[in-house]
């Protein structure tokens, strides 16, 4: 008979879509893994977890253990430490010498007398593991055998031969007759800037003092120090290239523009070059280069806008007019939402019948820019290509540049939205923004730090964007923005802002609309960078998150009791619970909330009745906490306790 039918491996996590898809860590994670492992009879059987970078690595092997007996369920885990491709698979088999010495402890328990059967049958067991023991393990087999020599009182020799180091030598050189190996599954691993980061999205021509004239990589560059001290470590610029001159929009995305308006960003391309080159307004393509490794040199990495759309001046549209849609008249398609029009763009045909040679030039705008130094691509509109390109283009982009980050602009379906992050894209957009009561969070989070999606899925929490001011922003006022920081900053461990949030910015073009009166979108915003707004705040919470490795992780959050629906209490703490932060957000920016909060004890590793110090990393304060405590938080001032659990 085939040994599967007797030993069975089930339910392996973390795999996603069966293996289709790698499930995604970062250097220096702990990859857990799961299974449900069990055989036909009741003979014991061990398992271990195996892992390998792909390639020529050595295999490598970890025991995994029972955790629930009345379940199957195994668990055994290992840590990654360098970037790449890797695979994990499970084996599992029979322990016979486990199985043999349970038997004998129960034969000789029910008082049996003459077990000298049994006692052979250990020495047959025993002896074919010594030719292949070490000096150490020769020496505590050799006791075990002695003990089972004829004669012998069996319960002085069961005291010997289910001795743990004894059983452990057994395991490790019994042979594995029936051994069963599962699959072999996907695991991608990426450096820490996949799973943490505070990002600062910026118009490098708005780093000007005068709407007369644009900002340039040189002024931008004497913003890094602003940057730098609010303790963001990413820098995001929208589409630093040419803009279109036919059909630019003016202020407000009007549809006629004037003289100096510089246009919308995101329509790439006029005589000055395409998606390679830079508006000379802003500078050179070496200007830039000095921009980059200015930001680099304070720590910072630069995220550029990876926009696939043309303006009709773009030189692709002459040079290349196959990559595009055309009419019947022959004519170049713009782009069309109905009712809106958008004459300044032109979508690009990814399935043209010159797509080899398109996708090629995409993947080559991509190497340009990172041999630029560019580390990050923020992917704009990915859900509106094909999802084949996207797998092909970032796979292709890892094979000589694997530490390059991809994030998905995608606001749309949530079955879309986890495509994009199967395929390949390391950092996902996400409904963060638009949640905003404590159900929805707990819900919304839950699902994303303890689902499946969890194992692929990496949100980037942005609390704004130039085209999201959310109703929540423009009705609480600077309580709000304080408090969706908190939120964004505290709950995931990658979030953003857009410049401005810093100062409020918060007039919309409408009631019910969440596009910006007088958007930077379409004109050049100067801003007083020397008034106070919340930069303190902001720089004190990023000095927090680099502080604390819990505010570093993802899947470690934990929802505690708050009897009161506007305050939402959690924890998020690290797997040795050597780094654990209590956070509690008043989520009502109009009023005072204040309710009775709950941490259960055994959750964060401490006994019944324990009292424990705990520092409010905001104010400074220090209180002494049970299981039962009272917090009170006031949305003007300062809406939340970030508390570390001292001497912990």
């Amino acid at each position: 008979m085939s040994s599967e039918r007797h030993i069975f491996i089930e339910d392996i996590r973390p795999v996603v879509d069966c293996g289709r898809y790698p499930a995604k860590r970062v250097a220096g994670e702990t990859c857990v893994v799961e299974a449900t492992i069990f055989r036909d009879g009741a003979d014991i059987i061990r398992a271990e977890l195996r892992w390998q970078r792909d390639g020529d690595a050595p295999i490598l092997t970890t025991p995994m253990h029972l955790v629930n007996r009345g379940l199957d369920a195994w668990q055994g885990e290992f840590k990654v430490t360098a970037s790449g491709d890797f695979s994990f698979s499970i084996e599992a088999w029979t322990d016979v010498y486990a199985t043999w010495v349970r038997e004998l402890d129960r034969k000789v328990s029910a008082g049996r007398q003459d077990l000298s059967s049994e006692m052979a049958e250990g020495l047959t067991l025993i002896e074919p593991l010594l030719a292949r023991a070490n000096k150490a393990e020769r020496a505590v087999l050799a006791e075990a055998k002695a003990a089972l020599q004829p004669g012998s009182d069996p319960r002085m020799a069961l005291a010997v031969v289910s001795r743990q180091d004894v059983e452990q030598a057994a395991a490790k050189l019994q042979s594995r007759e029936d051994a069963v190996v599962s699959e072999s599954y996907p695991l991608f691993v990426e450096r820490k800037r996949a799973l943490f980061g505070s990002w600062y999205e910026m118009f490098p021509r708005s780093m000007t003092n005068s709407t007369a004239r644009s900002g340039t990589f040189e002024d931008a560059e004497k913003h890094l120090e602003y940057v730098r001290d609010l303790g963001f470590d990413v820098i995001y610029l929208p589409p630093i290239h040419p803009i279109g001159r036919t059909a630019r929009k003016g202020k407000n995305n009007s549809l006629v523009a004037g003289s100096e308006d510089p246009g919308s960003p995101w329509a790439i391309g006029n005589e000055n070059g395409g998606h390679d080159a830079v508006d000379p307004s802003l500078g050179t393509v070496e200007d830039f280069r000095h921009f980059v490794k200015a930001a680099n040199d304070m720590g910072i990495e630069i995220a550029l806008d990876f926009a696939i759309q043309c303006s009709p001046d773009h030189p692709w549209v002459k040079e290349h007019p196959e990559w595009f849609y055309h009419r019947p008249d022959g004519t170049i398609k713009y782009a069309e939402n109905p009712p809106k029009k958008y004459e300044d763009i032109y979508p690009i045909n990814f399935d043209s019948p010159a797509k080899e040679s398109l996708w090629q030039a995409l993947k080559g705008l991509l190497v340009h820019w990172i041999e630029c130094g560019v580390t990050i691509f923020r992917v704009d509109n990915p859900h509106t290509k094909p999802f084949v390109f996207w797998e092909w283009v970032i796979r292709e982009i890892h094979q000589d540049y694997p530490d390059i980050v991809f994030l998905a602009e995608a606001f749309s379906r949530p079955p879309i939205m986890k495509a994009l992050a199967k395929i390949g894209f390391t950092q996902s957009y996400s409904y963060f923004t638009w949640r905003n009561n404590k159900h929805e969070l707990i819900e919304y989070l839950t699902e994303l730090t303890q689902g499946e999606i969890a194992n692929y899925y990496r949100p980037n929490f942005f609390a704004n964007t130039p085209d999201i001011l959310t109703e929540y922003l423009q009705r609480g006022g600077p309580p709000a923005f304080r408090i969706r920081f908190l939120l964004a900053a505290t709950l995931g461990s990658t979030y953003g802002i857009y410049s401005g949030f810093e100062f409020f910015e918060n007039v919309a073009t409408a009631p019910g609309k969440e596009e910006y009166l007088n958007s930077e979108k379409y004109e050049i915003k100067v801003r007083d960078w020397t008034q106070p707004g919340m930069k303190d705040l902001i720089a004190l919470v990023n000095q927090i998150r680099c502080e604390n490795p819990a505010l570093q992780e993802l899947r470690n959050i934990s929802f505690f009791p708050a009897e009161n629906d506007q305050i939402l209490f959690f924890a998020k703490m690290t797997s040795d619970r050597s780094n654990i932060l209590l956070i509690a957000v008043n989520l009502d920016p109009f009023q005072t909330q204040d309710a009775n909060v709950r941490v259960p004890l055994d959750q964060i590793g401490l006994p019944w009745g324990s009292r424990f110090n705990v520092r409010d990393l905001l104010s400074g304060a220090v209180y002494n906490w049970g299981e039962y405590n009272y917090v009170r938080l006031d949305p003007a001032r300062l809406p939340a306790h970030i508390l570390r659990i001292e001497g912990h």
